[in-house]
Parts: C-alpha cells; structure tokens; sequence
C-alpha cells in the first residue's frame, strides 16, 4: 500500500522517521511495525516474535532503542523515529557495520538490524562499554545462530574503532 493512500478506517498520522516528516494511514491498533514496513517500505526492522521478546525490530524512539512490534504508531507522532536506514549515516553505525562484518558477527542476519540499533545506541551513552555493558544493551535481542561472543567483541571492537578515530589517528 503506498504510503499516502489513506482507507476510509484509517487517520493520517504525522510521523518523524528518519529526519523526515511523513503523512501515513494508520488504523488505531497499528503497531509502529506495521507502518514502518507494510506503509513506508522500511524493512530493517524485522517482524519476529511480534511479541516484544525477540528484538528483531528494534528502532529508535527519542533516541531509546524500542521495540516496534510493541509502540503503537499512534502514540509516536511526537516522538523522533530512526530505523536502521536512517542511521546509514551515523558514524557509530558505519563503525558498528564494519566490525560485525570484520568480526563474522552475524549469520543468518535476521537479527543484526535490532542489534545494530540497540549497540549504536548504547555507543551513544557508552562510549566505551566493557563487556558486561554490552552484554546488558543486547540482552533483548534474541540471536538464533552466532552465540553472541562475536557480536559483543563486534561492539567493543567498533568502540576502539571510534575512540581511535577520535584520537586523530
């Protein structure tokens, strides 16, 4: 369905995602999963478990990673929403992306959109986490296939990566 096509059960919502101000139709009890891939076509955010347990769609609301399967879309017209293709950009992911590849973090890659929001987020308040801290940040994201200790040497890796950079060297 295009985005702008609007059913006669639907509301307009007025949402923030990625940096841009965007005109949906929603029904009520639409979850902020449902517009992002089903209306906007952005499908990094996997739909898994759609119960909130998985972490396969996790995004960005306000700058908190959530889980999209659980926010109704509603109640996020005020909020600032980044998916993982809205922080294509941000150096931390570019890093973080460079070092889940380096590393092998990942297999199948139905969960690396979720964990990659949920540790740029928390290489947002944490630069520098140990591995306890970053064991905590993914603690929601189910992973299926790698057993996690390439996906937290991942994060610490893009952490040195990035505090490398900032050095100037």
């Amino acid at each position: 369905m295009n985005a702008n096509a609007i059913a006669p059960s639907q509301a307009v919502l007025s949402l923030n995602v990625n940096g841009e101000r965007t005109q949906v139709g929603a029904d009520l009890h639409d979850t902020l999963l449902t517009v992002l891939r089903d209306r906007m076509q952005l499908t990094a955010a996997k739909r898994g478990c759609n119960q909130g347990v998985c972490g396969a769609c996790t995004i960005s609301v306000d700058g908190v990673p959530m889980r999209a399967c659980l926010s109704l879309a509603h109640n996020c017209e005020d909020a600032e929403v980044l998916t993982l293709e809205g922080l294509q950009e941000n150096p931390r992911m570019r890093a973080l992306q460079l070092a889940f590849a380096r590393t092998g973090a990942f297999q199948c890659g139905f969960c690396t959109p979720g964990m990659l929001v949920s540790a740029q987020a928390l290489l947002e308040r944490n630069p520098q986490p140990d591995e306890q801290a970053v064991r905590l940040a993914l603690s929601g994201n189910l992973c299926r296939c790698t057993g996690y200790v390439k996906i937290v040497q991942a994060v610490q890796g893009a952490a040195r990566a990035l505090a490398h950079e900032g050095d100037g060297q």
